[in-house]
């Protein structure tokens, strides 16, 4: 269970000539700009008062809010009240002049109060002019006042030199009134874009209470180390935060069908099904009963070499399946029938994946090249060169856009299938392992040296995180996404042990005990948070959920939920 012989495959056991302890620190987080900014004090102008303890609300600000948000819900007394008892009006009275011509139909007195509401930037006066003015051109012409419209759009709508598209568009509305498909928006709707078009010093957005109360749960969401779970009702009178019983911990299930070492684990996308490949050259279908129970669906054999990689079908109806160096398999999942073997003359494969369509396969060979077939086998494209290295790893984004894929031993590869563009990742280490989430937006890459890092491929390609603190010298130890919107990471490790950690500080939250050999793979039920499986040497599947009054908690705040078993114990 332990050791592994020089000759043994690639995919699964290999030796290396260096060694590094693991070092146990949670691991280093990068900030990643797309999703987090600097957060910058506001700028306390004069003597205005100061409400909080931070000294960064502006009590008129405050007031005026609240005052909308009364309005918003339609307590227009107290809105008015609250005005007269603090003396800070919602909008200064030239604005509430304006705001009532907008909704009066009054364009020339709307257009005339707007050069005098204080606004310095001329452009955005010119573009709520234009604004204001094809709202007067469209009601012209729905009234059929097609001169007056002609008139609008000549005398006042060009001369803005604003969106001239627009204005041709516009004349095209007067030569062919047939073929006009704008819809004349309401008045209502035309003051909410004003709101948005001016600045927030002289209209509010609208409701901007209610969304900054709902940016301060949406943060607070973000933040919540342990966040788990599908409920949404949060409460305004506390803050949110959750314990350690989100994050599965608990074995409910010990599955030991395999004769063998257990290599490769994965759930189908619906998350009603487990596919699992062991060094018996077995795969067996599992079932998610409604009640969490695990039962046997089918054992596919047929492969003469272990199988080390499994990818599910677009509709989880079939399921691709690999030997080491050997052939791809297509199975049916209802029927547990074998439809295709997919094979080159003289060359093993050691990939496989679909096409979102469904309708193509991708096989990494052993030649380095990547091959594209249809359902029937018949080859559709090989791209030839380094496109591929021995490890049995290969994603296709769910756009069918690019194919990710293991080049080189520390390059992975992003190719364009439309563009034909290649990106490269380019680690310090060699790679062995990899998982593209399901947004297609991250890539987790396990490295030799006991890291596992966390790259963002969506735009300018970076790093954003790398995690540490499992266990691996010898075998190939797989990681992946999971949990809510895949907020962590789960890994195996020779120590027996899977490790998690929340993706966005890189903590380690969760160390979980219970398997007595190396843990080979894990994968997160994608329809369910709160159930988790590992594949281990010890040749038994483990199934965790969410613990019960058996949980512990280490003093260092992470999850140890039974016995911890060095590799090979019992």
């Amino acid at each position: 269970m332990g050791g592994a012989e020089d000759d043994e495959p690639l995919s699964k056991r290999v030796k290396v000539s260096f060694g590094r302890s693991a070092d146990r620190s949670n691991g280093t987080f990068f900030r990643d700009p797309a999703s987090c900014s600097m957060a910058r004090p506001l700028k306390v102008q004069g003597d205005d008062e100061i409400v909080g303890t931070k000294g960064v609300v502006k009590k008129v600000e405050f007031v005026r809010i609240i005052a909308d948000a009364l309005y918003s819900l339609g307590y227009k007394k107290t809105g008015a009240y609250l005005e007269e008892e603090s003396g800070i009006p919602l909008h200064p009275s030239p604005v509430n002049i304006f705001m009532q011509q907008i909704l009066d139909g009054k364009w020339d007195e709307s257009v005339a109060t707007l050069h005098k509401i204080g606004l310095v930037d001329e452009k955005i006066v010119k573009l709520a002019s234009f604004v204001i003015l094809e709202q007067k051109f469209f009601e012209l012409l729905d009234r059929e006042k097609i001169m007056h419209a002609l008139k609008t759009l000549r005398t006042e709508i060009a001369p803005l030199c604003i969106n001239n598209n627009r204005v041709r568009e516009l004349s095209l509305c007067i030569v062919s009134p047939s073929q006009q498909v704008v819809k004349i928006k309401s008045r209502t709707k035309l003051l909410e874009e004003m709101q948005r078009l001016l600045p927030t010093s002289v209209m509010i957005p609208e409701k901007r209470l209610i969304h900054l109360v709902e940016q301060a749960l949406q943060l607070q969401l973000e933040s919540c180390m342990y966040h788990n779970s599908l409920v949404t009702d949060m409460s305004l009178l506390t803050d949110h935060e959750c314990a350690l019983d989100q994050i599965p911990s608990r074995t409910l299930q010990i599955l030991q069908e395999h004769k063998d070492e257990v290599w490769f684990l994965q759930f189908s996308h619906n998350g009603k099904y487990l596919a699992s490949s062991s060094a018996d050259c077995s795969i067996i279908i599992w079932e998610v009963k409604l009640n969490g129970r695990f039962c046997l669906k089918h054992r596919f054999s047929g492969h003469q070499k272990p199988v080390s990689y499994m990818s599910w079908g677009p509709d989880d109806s079939q399921l691709l399946t690999c030997g080491v160096e050997e052939v791809v398999r297509r199975w049916d999942v209802n029927s547990g029938e074998c439809i295709h073997i997919y094979l080159k003359n003289g060359l093993g494969l050691i990939s496989c994946g679909w096409a979102p369509d469904g309708k193509r396969i991708f096989c990494g060979v052993t030649d380095k090249s990547i091959s594209m077939w249809d359902l029937e086998g018949k080859e559709l494209e090989c791209w030839k060169g380094h496109r591929t290295s021995r490890i049995a790893d290969l994603a296709i984004t769910s756009d069918g856009k690019h194919m990710v894929s293991v080049c080189r031993d520390n390059m992975i590869l992003l190719f364009g299938l439309e563009s034909k563009e290649e990106q490269i990742i380019q680690e310090d280490q060699a790679i062995t392992s990899f998982v593209l989430s399901a947004d297609n937006i991250y890539i987790l890459v396990s490295l030799w040296n006991e890291e596992i890092h966390l790259w963002r491929i969506e735009g300018s390609i970076r790093l954003l995180a790398i995690y540490k603190g499992h266990k691996r010298e010898r075998f190939i130890v797989r990681s992946c996404f999971g949990g809510i919107d895949q907020s962590f990471i789960a890994s195996g490790s020779e120590d027996s042990q899977i490790y998690i950690w929340h993706k966005c500080t890189s903590q380690i939250i969760g160390e979980l005990g219970g398997h007595s050999g190396t843990v080979n793979c894990v994968s997160w039920n994608p329809a369910n948070p709160h159930m988790l499986a590992s594949a281990s040497d010890d040749r038994t599947i483990r199934i965790w959920g969410l613990p019960r009054g058996n949980m512990k908690q280490n003093g260092n705040g992470t999850v140890r939920n039974s016995v911890h078993y060095c590799n090979g114990g019992s």
